[in-house]
């Protein structure tokens, strides 16, 4: 019998079950005697108190569809039922990160159910959990058990007195006994994951509930999944038309591991997949003309391969690059090269698999990249350059450009690793608009070396040279500030922003917000690393390195800092490390700061305002501070790492008690070598082939 509705016997779930209960033909502690919903006729047996529930078409079937990325809920049937089992055909049609999908029972309200859970973490996951009183708790739990979206999964939860049994597709999986709740409905809950469901059955213990689904097509998954692993998206993981395999990825060392994807971006991130550079959708990128067509809206194309260093500044590139996902950005004002470049803005808007890379560590320079409603995206292994400017317009606030070298925005399981980040207008990486399952790991951001040409140097040589058209800059030269062409140059020189996470205050989808960042250099950046507001970030075996940058703080005097000030200018340097505020949190752990004046923050406001304080925590970490060295945590009694200037909130996570994936550190002593080192942070410190590139774990 196939999932296709070839049924011979079918009734409507609860209006069927409702109707018999009434007529006292089945005691209530029963439940239907195989009743099963294919939702042909609607749902309006249903309902629902969460999400966005609807009856849709999928292949021709009628599915009962939750699109919404909030916590769906809906049940039907008998709150009096007790010993019985309920199966659905499930598929998760986007994850939404590290998220849950139940086919639950004895559910009574939102907060006190019995569920059989997909879990996307780790690889994937298959539980029993019960919610009593809103807490949730795992009773059993079988790891590495291969999940994928678009697949569908035929999931029954079995409970017979406190005996409960899962079983995936007639296969039991999972036992747990528990005595909390002897009876209640039927449910479907979805923990922000989208999701479809069909043949939902109902029906005492030891009758047939459903067979496998049977349908023939590559989604179906295979009977035995302790052996084999499901089909994936066939977005991302079809094979080429010619039905050329995969290509072999060549032998892998044991330290390989440690480039793994993980983080909130581990679950169900893999880019375009491992496929043949012959393949039509594999493209390699010699210039702006081949970027525009590669990454252009609906174009297929799922990796994109940097072959060298690529100049999009809107005035260098051809006028057939000028297309979408090319525009032209702010205009520039001082930057001698940028007013004759130009800057572009590159949209990657509703992409679903996709990997940019390059094999040599190529630099992208002159453009800002904004990625929209994706999902599924990789970046490695690439260099952003030249993107910043003096600041005359908003006084040295840098409030008019906006230019940021890599912005995501309502997107989901985007990966940036490897990448090296150069002195930018704006933010560097900024995540906003909800996105979840991001990671950004074994990458260096950093300020300008000021060498005799490097990119500020050029800027201060231009401004030197024509000072009437400058008159911030003219003024710091002048003997009210007193500040001469090199100091300029080296305060200059540091990054001012890192990461915000979260753009706008207070939004309803802050608290969306999903990022971890790992193994990665921050040298001479001046402030957020990160910057949060809401959600949940998780920082962790990273160096804030601004030693140098604090040195050159000290040089800016007294008298300097008011004469600047009291003609409204902006410029000197902040010096912050990781900041929470809005109720976010931020966990920091294993890590090293050197040279941070405050290292932890909890909120940019005013401390009397406690709805702008976050949580933030560090564990274990080394924190060197004018000449005297710490290694502990913000808790601990008189700790340096004490975050302010608000009063502490204790750490909790938002929306889960603890980390939905796992992961490795090192020891924080050896972390600045480590990520100095050969293979260490940064586009260009691994010589690998472009297989391996593609490649995610290298387990």
């Amino acid at each position: 019998m196939s999932r296709n509705k070839r049924f011979t016997k079918m009734m409507v779930l609860a209006l069927s079950i409702s109707l018999v209960l009434s007529l006292g033909l089945i005691h209530p502690a029963q439940a239907s005697e195989w009743s099963q919903d294919t939702f042909e006729n609607g749902d309006t047996q249903w309902t629902s108190t969460g999400g966005s529930w609807s009856v849709v078409q999928d292949q021709g079937n009628a599915v009962y569809y939750q699109s919404g990325k909030s916590e769906g809920r809906s049940s039907a049937g008998d709150v009096e039922w007790s010993d019985y089992a309920v199966a659905a055909d499930v598929k998760v049609v986007d994850f939404n990160g590290s998220t849950r999908t139940y086919v639950a029972g004895r559910y009574t309200d939102a907060n006190n159910y019995y569920a059989a859970s997909l879990y996307n973490s780790g690889g994937g996951k298959l539980e029993i959990r019960k919610k009593v009183n809103g807490s949730t708790t795992t009773l059993a739990t079988k790891l590495d058990y291969k999940l994928a979206v678009d697949t569908w999964y035929n999931v029954k939860l079995e409970m017979s007195g406190p005996s409960i049994n899962m079983y995936v597709n007639g296969v039991l999986e999972l036992s747990a006994t528990d005595t909390d709740m002897t009876k209640g409905s039927a449910g479907l809950v979805t923990l922000k994951s989208i999701v479809m469901y069909d043949n939902v059955t109902i029906s005492n213990i030891g009758d047939p509930v459903t067979e496998t689904p049977t349908d023939p097509t590559p989604e179906t998954p295979p009977t035995d999944p302790s052996t084999e692993v499901p089909p994936t998206d066939p977005s991302t993981e079809t094979p080429p038309t010619d039905s050329t395999p995969e290509p072999e990825v060549p032998d892998q060392t044991p330290e390989m591991a440690a480039y793994n994807v993980t983080g909130f971006a581990a679950a169900n991130t893999t880019g375009g997949g491992i496929i043949e550079d012959t393949d039509s959708r594999y493209m390699r990128v010699y210039n702006a003309s081949d970027l525009a067509v590669a990454l252009k809206k609906g174009s297929k194309i799922k990796v994109v391969e940097i072959m060298n260093d690529l100049d999009l500044g809107w005035n260098e590139i051809p006028a057939s690059a000028k297309t979408a996902p090319f525009s032209a950005h702010n205009n520039a004002l001082t930057h001698p090269v940028l007013m004759k470049t130009g800057v572009s803005r590159v949209s990657i808007d509703n992409f679903d698999g996709l990997t940019i890379f390059s094999s040599n560590g190529a630099t992208i320079k002159h453009a800002a990249f904004t990625f929209k409603r994706s999902n599924n995206i990789i970046i490695r292994n690439l260099a952003f350059d030249e993107l910043w400017e003096w600041d005359e317009a908003t006084k040295g606030n840098y409030d008019k450009n906006d230019w940021d070298y890599i912005t995501v925005e309502n997107s989901s399981n985007v990966w940036i690793d490897h990448a090296t980040f150069h002195k930018a207008y704006d933010g560097l990486v900024d995540v906003k608009k909800g996105s979840r399952g991001v990671t950004i790991s074994w990458s260096s951001f950093v300020g300008d070396d000021q060498g005799p040409n490097s990119w500020v140097t050029q800027q201060v040589n231009a401004l030197e040279a024509n000072m009437s058209a400058h008159p911030m800059y003219a003024y710091l030269r002048s003997s009210a500030v007193g500040m001469s062409k090199e100091q300029i140059i080296a305060i200059a020189s540091s990054q001012k922003k890192g990461h915000l996470i979260g753009a706008t205050e207070f939004a309803s989808d802050n608290a969306d917000l999903e990022v971890t960042l790992h193994h990665n250099y921050y040298k001479d950046i001046q402030d957020r690393m990160p910057r949060v507001r809401g959600g949940n970030v998780h920082v962790y075996n990273i160096v804030m390195d601004n030693a140098d940058t604090w040195e050159i703080k000290k040089k800016i005097t007294s008298s300097m800092s008011k004469a600047i000030s009291a003609k409204g200018y902006h410029f000197g340097i902040t010096s912050n490390g990781a900041i929470s505020t809005e109720d976010g949190a931020v966990l920091l752990e294993k890590s090293v700061i050197i040279g941070v004046q405050d290292p932890l923050r909890n909120n940019q406001v005013s401390a009397s305002k406690s709805n702008y304080t976050g949580k933030i925590k560090a564990i274990d970490t080394i924190y060197v501070w004018n000449g005297a060295s710490y290694r502990g945590g913000s808790e601990d009694a008189k700790s340096p790492l004490a975050p302010g200037p608000a009063a502490e909130k204790s750490f909790a996570w938002n929306g889960f008690a603890s980390l939905p994936y796992n992961y490795e550190v090192v020891d924080p002593a050896d972390l600045q070598t480590k990520l100095n080192a050969s293979g260490g942070a940064g586009a260009g410190q691994l010589v690998w082939a472009p297989v391996q590139w593609l490649t995610t774990s290298y387990n």
